[in-house]
């Protein structure tokens, strides 16, 4: 999909995760590590593209936390972040389109990941996104920006009260009639996504990627 909008895509197959699984956890050192491979793999590069909100946010933020008693790895970390974008903010704002050329059909509905949207204050990119998909209509659903419950650790630690918000969540996917329910964040659609089909409940959970590169076919 960047491609067909005249992005050079590279993709480093030395890259692993941003270390927010270790940060999260409370493990620093371990976070560190992972995070410094992180920035030996990207700093050299032009721009870098995040597909997910949570990811983005690590980089972005918490990378300054994490590296705030050490002055030169802090310096790189906040370059990178300079430089790293999720991926709707990067094509709406950065390549500045909305209309990627995706065509599909059908009712879609929007959840607001935390990370995105409390974090990094994206939420028209997304929409603006979706409603460019010639033959989707945006059907917004109740309480859009409110949390699906995952939480990473959060959903493992604390199950009946991560349940009872996804729940709420769930409902709201139900009632807004779509039968695609888009998010930027693979946390959030794992979690949505499995509940979805322990219930069978017949919506899909979709990357808002997966959605842009449809061409109607």
């Amino acid at each position: 999909m960047l491609r067909r909008l005249g992005v050079d895509v590279g993709f480093p197959e030395d890259q692993t995760c941003c270390g927010q699984i270790a940060f999260n956890g409370g493990f620093r050192s371990h976070a560190a590590d992972v995070a410094k491979h992180f920035l030996d793999v990207f700093e050299n590069e032009e721009q870098v593209v995040v597909p997910s909100g949570s990811c983005a946010t690590m980089i972005k933020v918490y990378y300054r936390e994490l590296f705030k008693d050490d002055p030169e790895t802090l310096e790189r970390a906040q370059a990178v972040g300079e430089k790293t974008r999720e991926l709707s903010d990067y094509i709406v704002n950065v390549v500045g389109t909305s209309d990627v050329g995706a065509a599909s059909e059908g009712l879609v509905t929007y959840h607001d990941a935390c990370h995105l949207l409390r974090e990094l204050r994206i939420s028209e990119a997304p929409r603006s996104l979706i409603g460019s998909v010639h033959g989707v209509e945006l059907q917004e659903m109740e309480d859009s920006d409110a949390c699906c419950g995952f939480g990473g650790l959060f959903s493992v630690k604390f199950p009946e009260i991560s349940t009872a918000i996804l729940d709420e969540k769930l409902k709201h996917i139900a009632e807004s009639g779509a039968g695609r329910v888009v998010a930027n964040d693979c946390g959030c659609l794992m979690h949505i996504r499995g509940a979805m089909a322990r219930r069978g409940m017949n919506v899909r959970a979709v990357h808002i990627a997966e959605l842009l590169a449809e061409d109607g076919a």
